[in-house]
């Protein structure tokens, strides 16, 4: 046999589209564990509230699915009120969780310097006790004879806001000033980290360059600056509106029967009057009248990306 004839030996080609196949699915088995997670404690939980709202009965004799929608309809005929309020609340709110929350997020941003991480640490300060005590503590600040309503009676405030009707009898408690107070101190956080994160993310030079275009500090705010920062804008009021919408702690402690939102509706309808097709219709109407309203937000902010 001849060199020319002699057989040519050829290297083995490795499997690569096995190993390539296996580095395509390894980001959906590392998603893995927060699917399973969101089925398990978000999915399942939400199919068993659907079925729970289309049934009827009671806790003696059972709950039975009968596909009674009617039960939506009797909740919201029932407790429109409180849907409004808790709109109305929750939406004060988060104004004023915003007004307060950007020059502190843009200070620390900004001008905090070496102190910037102290601050950031004192902003989620409140994160360290529970959420319980701390509106309890506001229930101490706003009471009757203490100084803060010493001090609003005697800048005769409280005969403004009680002709508004946010307050009345010239005093706090028991009132929706002192309710969406103890939203705002509780939900400000939640808006103060985003809005810092946006504001931290701005280029510098982008100031720069406005001072050099003779842009006033006020231009440079509404020109650069503001529209920036909107992903932090919108993250801030979404993280702070939607549990504030829900929240029933500060209507209970802070308020009074006249001041009660829909979540204290729910927390009684389940825990109290043990209506569970009626809890769990109110949570789905509440939940659908917020999914609309963020989607619309959304849209009209003019921004998807969020912080």
């Amino acid at each position: 046999m001849t060199v020319a004839e002699a057989p040519v030996k050829t290297a083995e080609v490795p499997p690569v589209h096995k190993a390539s196949t296996r580095k395509r699915l390894v980001p959906y088995w590392l998603l893995l564990p927060g699917i399973l997670w969101l089925v398990v404690f978000f999915a399942l939980p939400l199919v068993y509230q659907a079925s729970t709202s289309v049934q009827q009965g009671s806790l003696e004799a059972g709950f039975k699915v009968t596909w009674h929608f009617q039960t939506y309809w009797d909740a919201l005929t029932e407790y429109w009120p409180q849907f409004i309020r808790s709109l109305l609340y929750a939406g004060t709110a988060t104004v004023l969780c915003l007004l307060l929350g950007y020059p502190l997020a843009y200070l620390i941003a900004f001008k905090a310097g070496r102190w910037r991480n102290l601050v950031l640490v004192l902003v989620i300060a409140p994160f360290f006790t529970s959420f319980l005590i701390r509106t309890l503590a506001w229930k101490t600040i706003l009471a009757d004879g203490g100084p803060v309503v010493d001090v609003l009676n005697t800048l005769h405030v409280l005969d403004v806001t009680s002709w508004l009707g946010w307050t009345e009898g010239g005093r706090l408690l028991a009132t929706p000033l002192a309710v969406v107070c103890g939203l705002t101190y509780n939900f400000l956080p939640f808006m103060i980290l985003p809005l810092y994160t946006s504001l931290e993310r701005i280029d510098g030079r982008l100031h720069e360059a406005a001072g050099d275009l003779y842009a006033t500090p006020a231009t440079t705010f509404r020109k650069v600056t503001f529209p920036l920062s909107m992903p932090g804008v919108v993250s801030g009021t979404l993280l702070t509106f939607i549990p504030a919408a829900g929240d029933y702690v500060n209507a209970e402690l802070l308020g009074s029967t006249d001041t009660k939102m829909v979540g204290s509706v729910i927390q009684s309808q389940f825990l109290r009057v043990l209506d569970y097709p009626t809890a769990a219709a109110l949570s789905f109407i509440l939940m659908a009248i917020v999914l609309i309203m963020v989607t619309v937000y959304m849209r009209k902010s003019g921004t998807e990306d969020l912080v």
